[in-house]
C-alpha cells in the first residue's frame, strides 16, 4: 500500500502490445479471502490510532465496498516496459503538493469488452516487486472517490502481474483531509465503470 501521508507532506523491449490478459474463473476460497481481508482492514481503521477515520470522527461502517466479483481479477500476462525506465513523472496530490514516480511499465487488458491500459509507478513507499495502480473510472466521483483509487500490483517472477480491482482501496484523503495523496494521472483514467473494491459509503 502506498502510504498517504499526513499533510506535513514531506530492459525488456517495449514494442507493441502484450498478449492478451486473461481473467481467472474459479480461485478455491477467493471471496473468503479477500472478504477476510476486508474484515481485517475495517477493524484496523477502527482501533489504530492514526486512522483517517478516526480522525475525521465518521461512523466505523464508513468502509464499504463492491460485493466480491471474480471477473475483476485478471491476469496480465506481461508487463510492457516504457522507453526508459529512468525517467521521473510528478503525481500532483490532493493538497496541491507533488510525488516523483517513475513508470515501471503499461498493464494491457480487456475488460466489459474494451482494450484498456493501465500504468504501474513506482513512488518512494513502493514495495520492491510491486508497482502502484492509482486509476479513476465511470464510477469515481458518484460510487467512489472522486480523484481516483489504489491498487497494488505484484510482479511474478514469471513477468505476469494480476490487476485484481477487488482490492482497490480509497485513498485516505477520501477520509480526512488530513492526508496528502497522489491524484491520478490523465493516463490512468478508464471510461468503463470498475464495480469493485472499496467504495463510497452508501
Amino acid at each position: 500500500m502506498i502510504r498517504d501521508t499526513a499533510a506535513t507532506v514531506d530492459a525488456r523491449d517495449c514494442s507493441g502490445m502484450s498478449e492478451p490478459a486473461r481473467q481467472i474463473d474459479e480461485v478455491p476460497g477467493y471471496a473468503e479471502t479477500i472478504s477476510t481481508g476486508r474484515r481485517a482492514k475495517h477493524e484496523y481503521l477502527r482501533t489504530a490510532p492514526g486512522s483517517p477515520i478516526r480522525q475525521a470522527a465518521v461512523e466505523p461502517h464508513a468502509l464499504s465496498h463492491f460485493p466480491v466479483d471474480e471477473r475483476y481479477r485478471i491476469v496480465v500476462p506481461r508487463l510492457r516496459r516504457p522507453a526508459s525506465d529512468d525517467r521521473p513523472t510528478i503525481l500532483e496530490t490532493n493538497d496541491g503538493h507533488q510525488r516523483v514516480a517513475r513508470r515501471v511499465g503499461f498493464l494491457d487488458f480487456d475488460l466489459h469488452s474494451q482494450q484498456l491500459t493501465l500504468t504501474g509507478f513506482s513512488v518512494g513507499s513502493t514495495p520492491p516487486g510491486f508497482l502502484f495502480v492509482p486509476f479513476a473510472d465511470a464510477t469515481s466521483g458518484t460510487e467512489t472517490y472522486g480523484s481516483g483509487r489504489y491498487l497494488d500490483a505484484e510482479m511474478s517472477s514469471d513477468g505476469s502481474v494480476v490487476l485484481d480491482f477487488n482490492l482497490a482501496y480509497q485513498p485516505y484523503c477520501a477520509y480526512s483531509p488530513a492526508y496528502s495523496c497522489p491524484m491520478t494521472p490523465a493516463e490512468n483514467r478508464l471510461a468503463v465503470p470498475i464495480l469493485a473494491g472499496e467504495r463510497l459509503r452508501r
